[in-house]
């Protein structure tokens, strides 16, 4: 191999996941070989135009607070921003906004290519090259030249690529997403590595002709006045922002549904990977929830200049003759023109119980997989596995420790454990009720938890260290002042601000309004400043309860299990417990706990194993 061709890190793909893991290794100092079809296509958005979303934007924050690219990138090119479960307590608000999907594209892309760490390099990429279990590169496909790359670690981010199959009612084509080709020659090559597989199905709904829409027959869908950011390093957003329109499904389209069921792969036998649960196809709403008189339905714009509007809760895989019938049947889409039609797509992935929590695979040592290829769904999920598989990668290669984060540290360290440990039977997809301490892990305290170890490992620059610096001084100074200072209540009431806080309908806004407390607030970051404030003094018994259930954890947690520990034969296990241990190998007695079918009987005999 040429000297010119051989890299510290090889990222294959260059969507979500891809761009992460890219941009954190070369951060940390390789160069890396980002392998891609088309730069056109960085980060491209082929189903939904939009990022972040209920603890979707937790994991957009958390990217951020690390220092990686997905936060300031939606709020570069967003058109539409709204704070989620505003009304509902601060451990479920979360952003998300309508994204101009090919601006944010170009502007990560752009970001990309002034990065001297990252190569190009366009071709796919057919095997894996691996010398005693441990990886040394790729070969990229005949087609492509056939050319070899040397590599100390390699990142794999196929999203739905691998064997992937579109189905559009009983025609079937093999692509990985409309208009692109599968990777076959890759999945052999993963497959003969002996990891475990399965298969997944995901789903996109149609495009329609914006011309051909009359919106002012339907309900708008406004963003925030006041936009709340996703970067910690983004002031304020003040550009206009578009609105999206509010439409239902009607006993007709259900009626559509039912008469062609049949030609639904979904149905008719073709698709036999398992679809997402939390998001399901038209189909599956109306069949499997046949008391349910209607569905939400929203028509979202893909961008200021796009032409195209996607109907979002529209997802589909019947025929394009039965996809135009099913939207002209929308109320006030009687004219509607369908631009592109939905599709389901079926793809292989890997188990991620073959996977460390970095995301490297225990059987191959520097080989690291990022995205839907472990069965997530979701741009989010797939950048926050990819900004740590980058991280981690840059790590094996400089023989440096691995990085870890915990449940009680992050929604990124909840997403790792639960696909390491848990595996999967279906697209993952995260929510706030999968932390047990999402008190703790909240959107306006990110940078609080997460900075300081973005620095520590080197990707956090000057610049962003700065600002956090400033604003835990802040943060400290202010907790300080409610701490000290009395005011008075409407009603009379006299007492430390903090305790007062603690007061249903008192906030800090109201008591700083009043010229009674004088904080130390940025412009740009009040927000932010009032409610992390405002979020520690309200709840503070309820975070006190919480940093003693974390300690209790973390004692399990410290407790690690020898990797060279055998359960066959362990007296106490049942057979279905040996093979669940054996399948994840567990590195700790708190992730063992939480291996399905694992009793805590079964945890203390592993715990007195350990100790003989």
């Amino acid at each position: 191999m040429s000297r010119e061709r051989v890299f510290d890190v090889i990222v294959i793909g260059a969507g979500h996941a891809g761009v992460e893991a890219a941009w954190a290794a070369a951060r940390l100092g390789c160069r890396v070989g980002l392998c891609t079809l088309s730069e056109a296509t960085v980060a491209h958005m082929p189903c939904n135009p939009a990022v972040g979303g209920t603890a979707k934007g937790h994991l957009v924050r958390e990217i951020d607070a690390l220092g990686g690219l997905m936060g300031l990138a939606i709020d570069a090119t967003g058109i539409q921003f709204k704070l989620l479960n505003r009304s509902r307590g601060p451990a479920v608000r979360s952003p998300r906004a309508q994204a101009d999907k090919r601006a944010y594209g170009r502007w990560v892309a752009g970001v990309l290519q002034q990065e001297p760490g990252i190569d190009w390099i366009i071709g796919r990429v057919g095997r894996l090259l691996v010398e005693r279990d441990r990886i040394t590169g790729v070969e990229l496909e005949q087609a492509d030249g056939g050319t070899r790359l040397a590599a100390g670690a390699v990142v794999v981010t196929t999203g739905t690529f691998l064997n992937g199959l579109v189905h559009i009612g009983r025609e079937q084509r093999p692509a990985g997403r409309a208009g692109e080709p599968p990777s076959h020659h890759l999945a052999e090559s993963l497959k003969a590595l002996g990891l475990r597989w399965g298969r997944l199905k995901t789903g996109t709904p149609p495009r329609l002709e914006r011309g051909s829409i009359d919106f002012s027959r339907f309900e708008e869908a406004l963003g925030d006045d006041h936009p709340v950011p996703f970067s910690f390093l983004t002031d304020r957003i003040d550009r206009p922002q578009i609105a999206c329109h509010h439409v239902h499904t009607t006993a007709a389209v259900h009626d559509l549904v039912r008469a062609h069921i049949a030609e639904s792969p979904l149905y008719n036998g073709q698709i036999t990977g398992i679809g997402p649960r939390y998001c399901p196809s038209l189909e599956d709403k109306v069949m499997r929830f046949p008391d349910r008189e209607r569905h939400h339905v929203l028509l979202e714009p893909e961008g200021l200049a796009s032409d195209e509007i996607y109907v979002n809760g529209y997802s589909m895989s019947l025929p394009v003759a039965a996809q135009e019938a099913l939207v002209r049947a929308l109320p006030g889409l009687e004219r509607a023109v369908m631009r592109r039609p939905g599709y389901a797509v079926e793809y292989d992935f890997v188990q991620p119980t073959e996977l460390s929590r970095t995301y490297e695979a225990r059987a191959v040592q520097g080989l690291f997989l990022a995205g839907q290829v472990n069965g997530t769904s979701g741009y989010e999920e797939a950048a926050g596995q990819g900004i740590v598989a980058g991280i981690n990668a840059a790590r094996r290669v400089r023989e440096q420790s691995p990085f870890v984060l915990h449940r009680d540290e992050a929604y990124l360290g909840v997403l790792a454990d639960d696909l390491t440990t848990r595996g999967c039977l279906e697209p993952y997809r995260m929510f706030t009720s999968r932390a047990e301490h999402r008190l703790q892990l909240r959107i306006d305290n990110a940078d609080l938890r997460l900075t300081e170890r973005g620095r520590a490992i080197g990707l956090v620059d000057e610049a962003r260290w700065r600002r956090f610096e400033a604003r835990r001084e802040r943060f400290e100074r202010n907790m300080e002042t409610v701490a000290r200072t009395s005011v008075t209540l409407e009603d009379g009431t006299r007492g430390p601000a903090g305790l007062l806080l603690r007061r249903p309908g008192t906030s800090l806004a109201g008591l700083g309004a009043s010229g009674a407390l004088a904080l130390d607030l940025a412009p740009g970051e009040e927000a932010t400043d009032c409610w992390t404030v405002e979020t520690v003094c309200k709840y503070s018994g309820y975070l006190e309860r919480q940093h003693a259930a974390i300690a209790r954890a973390q004692r399990q947690e410290s407790r690690r299990i020898p990797a060279s520990i055998r359960y066959e034969g362990m007296p106490g296990l049942s057979t279905e417990m040996v093979e669940r241990l054996s399948a994840v190998r567990p590195e700790t007695l708190g992730q063992a706990s939480r291996i399905p079918g694992v009793t805590p009987a079964a945890v203390e005999l592993i715990a007195g194993r350990m100790g003989a």
